[in-house]
């Protein structure tokens, strides 16, 4: 086990290593930078540019070096922890960061929440009730959760919420509370204001996985040794319990790798029509501008989640499943 560990952690940050450049290489692949574009801007309205200022800016964001010693000089300051400056805020990138993460995190965990809660149990009624009026009701509804984008479900839900109770539900929290500290008044008003981008961005999610989960369990449900169970009069609660639903819940359980970047980073519309306050829009802003530093914090932000959500998925499926072994060889 230490030694399976002990790989895995290696490969993990080799990954990370690998991610970064290629993170960092993309964001500066489109021609300019972001003094680029400002320059351009402000001789589009008449102002005139100081050279030794735009020098200076150069110097101090680094923009004057070559791509590989930037990089360099990134990497070295993350393992620091400290994640550069952003270039359009003038602040720190984790000072940035800092200041809207609890929201993301509340709101991404809430949202992962959601999605197993309604997705386990669905998916196992609907194939323990295969062809049933239930089963095809649900099917429906989670074609229509997989067809219907996030922002689309975000604008109507906007528009319903208007039209019929003349109310906006945008924002984490009502205005009053933003800069307050934190009571039971705020907390509650954050709950209530969970509910529509929680919906919204864990209906795809929600629908995806249910599919899956009825596909596997049915799938377990027609081999011969639950025939054999059932034969020799094993209870249809404890059956399902004890042998097929475990084995259908191997590629639930791997599902947490993907699930977690794809929540953070399918949040990233909903949270500019909704106007939430997360992450979501600072990185849209930051790669429109190609604010380098900013950007490329969030992308191996979302890169860390990927890697860490496979390793949870890994250690969850060797607990689970005891068939799956953490070392080579046959046994």
């Amino acid at each position: 086990m230490i030694g399976y560990l002990t790989r895995r952690i290696f490969i993990m940050i080799m990954t990370l290593v690998v991610v970064s450049a290629l993170v960092f290489v993309i964001i500066q692949l489109p021609p300019g930078d972001y003094l680029t574009t400002y320059i351009t801007e402000l001789k589009s309205q008449g102002e005139s540019v100081d050279p030794q200022k735009i020098a200076f800016l150069k110097e101090e964001y680094h923009l004057d070096k070559p791509m590989w010693q930037q990089y360099v000089i990134w990497v070295s300051g993350i393992v620091q922890g400290d994640f550069g400056r952003s270039i359009e805020h003038n602040l720190p990138v984790s000072e940035i960061i800092g200041d809207v993460f609890v929201n993301s995190l509340i709101l991404n965990f809430s949202i992962i929440l959601f999605i197993y809660i309604v997705a386990f149990p669905i998916g196992v009624y609907s194939a323990t009730h295969q062809y049933s009026w239930g089963d095809y009701g649900l099917t429906f509804v989670g074609f229509i959760g997989l067809a219907t984008p996030n922002f689309l479900l975000a604008l109507i839900m906007m528009f319903l919420a208007k039209k019929f109770y003349g109310t906006s539900i945008g924002g984490l929290m009502d205005p009053i509370f933003e800069n307050q500290s934190m009571s039971f008044a705020k907390a509650l008003s954050i709950l209530e204001h969970l509910v529509v981008p929680v919906v919204v961005i864990g209906t795809s999610g929600t629908a995806g996985m249910i599919r899956r989960l009825r596909a596997n369990l049915l799938d377990e449900l027609h081999k011969q040794y639950v025939t054999t169970a059932r034969a020799k009069g094993l209870p249809r609660f404890r059956l399902l319990m004890k042998y097929p639903l475990r084995m259908a819940l191997n590629p639930f359980i791997a599902d947490i790798g993907n699930l977690l970047p794809q929540v953070v980073s399918g949040s990233v519309i909903v949270a500019v029509i909704l106007d939430l306050p997360t992450t979501g829009p600072i990185l849209l802003d930051a790669l429109l501008s190609q604010d380098m530093f900013l950007a490329g914090s969030f992308l191996l932000f979302v890169s860390v989640l990927t890697v860490v959500g496979m390793f949870i998925s890994d250690l969850l499926l060797a607990v689970l499943d005891p068939r799956i072994r953490l070392g080579g060889g046959n046994r």
